[in-house]
């Protein structure tokens, strides 16, 4: 009975979740996300994706697994997802009371887009993990007005049918007819002698109808592998399965499946598309019949999130000193800025100065023209206090007590701007509820240096009434043209407190960009007080930066240096950044510990976002395996993530 009332618990939240995030307009098409969050039918994958910048929450609760998976289109031809599974009955080892837990990667390439032939695409599931779920897949799919037709090839987890074939891929080499079934790999490790191997393949096809806006039938030949070692499925009665989608609102739908003649499992899918959300709208700002041209300017200016810091003027130009954190583009800070010229009245040449949280990055004033300007207006410095609270999901993931745990937190963050250029920002919590207290078994293989792997003991601690998450004071600094400085001081992350800098040469106009980082760290207790543990490291790390604007936009970062537990060592991000502030990303980080030292997953990895909902982001970073290798310092801001911003995203 307690079982069943923590399911139906979990679904209720599963829909809060969903339906606190579904916010916009969308509609509802044939693709929609199977139960391991790929775009699908109902366990077959197809060549179906969504356009880039599409993200999605998938919770499937059916037998013998529960996973939650999280999806996203960083480009419309690609489709990469992070899952978190329960496997009911298969012990976790050396905690055989409890289900086993397992994470893993799946992505999914377009090899050609629907024409007159079908569209086609290839994909690998749990390719850098156990291998609970390895597979890999080709498959094609057409569209016939409300009919969507799909067939495809699946090669492990996927190639189990009773009327398997011989893998065609044994013809061109032998090496493809062993794949080592008995195989259970490491979390986070990758197996490429292993993908489309195995003595057979199994081919796969299936449909689906679209009834009307609200209602989608699947159906599809299941091809998993019942007999395998790895999983404890039912015995399967059909290689059959039958499914149907329901549409609750434009954002969230359910899904309910008849699988394989045997049970029926739960699909809550909750899905966003930014393109299809309400862009930035320019404000009008309330004027007085007596104001003039320039008070009108910077009420536009302001009032669009746009600070004026200064106006002078010549006979041919009007130079307007500004300053911006809130508009993550370039571009959209050029438009405000020419809207706000327009409905002052002001028709002269507008050239501009415009920083960040005073460190300068885009400059149009020259000496010549400062010399020669009027000065119209000029901010008098003032200390000012910005401060945001809100509800937050704290998700803790791969505990092994159980499946999900997470609190409901409130979280304050306030900004005293005490000057131009200093700044003081909190972070304060509140758990309103929270199941951490059970949180006991301590970390598999730790690294002699704890820096991340304890994050439990601070977890326990969250429901002790008002804790610090952060408490730290920023000088911002450009000596000289392109050349920008940080100082930082104080409880920087719910880890770690300390001192430090960073320096940055940022030029406006390159697509590169290079700079250094130096703190001194010290552990923080778990009570997330001021105390501190014994622990203390000194790191240095150096940062490059590109930013291609070409076919392929991405971000690329490489970082080498040494890391908060003493190791030294680089890391590579490519992510992807956009208009609305959506951003996807991985990473992979390798340092002098070795694969042996390090256990298992053999080096640090993962996929990070950042998603703006309710005016606000939700940032989050997704590892196979938390470790202490390769652990970075948790920062609010770099200077690039702020400069970034004065920077067109393509």
């Amino acid at each position: 009975m307690i079982n069943y009332v923590g399911r139906y618990l979990r679904y209720l939240l599963y829909v809060f979740i969903i339906l606190s995030n579904s916010l916009f307009a969308d509609s509802f098409r044939n693709n929609t996300y199977n139960n391991h969050g790929s775009v699908g039918l109902i366990n077959m994958p197809t060549a179906r994706f969504y356009d880039e910048e599409v993200h999605g929450i998938t919770f499937y609760d059916g037998t013998p697994d529960q996973k939650i998976t999280l999806t996203s289109n960083p480009y419309d031809w690609f489709e990469g997802s992070f899952f978190y599974t329960n496997i009911q009955g298969k012990p976790y080892p050396g905690f055989e009371y409890q289900d086993y837990k397992d994470k893993g990667f799946n992505i999914k390439l377009r090899l050609k887009k629907e024409g007159i032939l079908p569209a086609i695409a290839i994909g690998l599931n749990d390719f850098a993990g156990t291998g609970f779920y390895s597979s890999e897949y080709l498959v094609s799919s057409y569209g016939i007005k409300n009919l969507d037709i799909h067939f495809g090839i699946g090669w492990g987890q996927l190639s189990g049918a009773a009327n398997s074939i011989s893998n065609p891929l044994g013809y061109i080499k032998d090496s493809f007819k062993i794949r080592p079934v008995e195989y259970e790999g490491e979390g986070g490790s990758f197996n490429p002698s292993t993908y489309f191997s195995g003595k057979n393949a199994a081919p796969f096809f299936g449909a689906s109808y679209l009834l009307n806006d609200r209602f989608l039938l699947k159906f599809e030949r299941d091809t998993i592998l019942i007999d395998g070692p790895r999983m404890p499925y039912e015995k399967r009665k059909s290689d059959y399965s039958l499914g149907i989608d329901f549409l609750v609102n434009n954002n969230f739908s359910v899904g309910g499946s008849f699988e394989r003649g045997g049970f029926l499992s739960l699909r809550f899918v909750y899905k966003n598309d930014p393109k299809l959300t309400k862009k930035y709208e320019y404000k009008l700002p309330e004027v007085n019949k007596n104001d003039n041209k320039y008070t009108i300017l910077i009420k536009n200016l302001e009032d669009n999130g746009i600070g004026v810091k200064k106006i002078s003027e010549t006979s041919r130009s009007i130079g307007l000193e500004l300053t911006q954190f809130i508009h993550p583009d370039l571009n959209l800070v050029e438009q405000i800025i020419s809207e706000a010229s327009r409905n002052s009245g002001i028709n002269k040449n507008i050239i501009t100065d415009i920083e960040i949280a005073n460190l300068k990055g885009v400059s149009d004033i020259d000496d010549t023209f400062r010399r020669n300007a009027e000065t119209i207006y000029e901010r008098q410095t003032k200390n000012r206090i910005n401060t945001v609270t809100q509800a937050k999901f704290r998700p803790f993931l791969a505990s092994r007590e159980e499946f999900f745990k997470g609190a409901f937190v409130i979280e304050n963050d306030t900004e005293f701007i005490l000057g131009e250029n200093l700044f003081f920002n909190t972070n304060l919590k509140y758990s309103l509820a929270d199941n951490f207290d059970d949180l006991r078994f301590p970390p598999i293989d730790t690294y002699p240096a704890q820096v991340r792997s304890d994050v439990k003991q601070y977890l326990k601690n969250m429901n002790e009434g008002i804790l610090i998450g952060r408490a730290q004071l920023d000088l911002h600094y450009t000596p000289k043209k392109n050349h920008h400085l940080m100082f930082t001081g104080g409880i920087l992350e719910d880890m770690f407190s300390g001192i430090g800098f960073e320096y940055l040469n940022f030029k406006q106009n390159t697509n590169y960009s290079f700079g250094i980082e130096f703190f001194k760290v010290k552990k923080r207790d778990y009570d997330w007080g001021f105390g501190h543990l014994d622990y203390e490291n000194t790191t240095l790390t150096a940062n490059f930066y590109y930013r291609n604007y070409g076919l392929i936009p991405f971000d690329l970062k490489i970082s080498a240096g040494e890391y908060l537990a003493g190791d030294v060592g680089s890391t590579i991000e490519f992510s992807r950044t956009f208009s609305s502030g959506v951003k996807f990303g991985a990473f992979a980080t390798f340092t002098d510990v070795s694969t042996e030292q390090f256990g298992e997953g053999s080096f640090d990895k993962g996929i990070f976002f950042n998603i703006p909902i309710f005016g606000n982001s939700i940032a989050y970073t997704w590892r196979p395996l938390t470790k202490d290798p390769g652990a970075r310092l948790v920062r609010r801001n770099t200077l690039h993530d702020l400069l970034v911003r004065l920077k067109p995203i393509d």
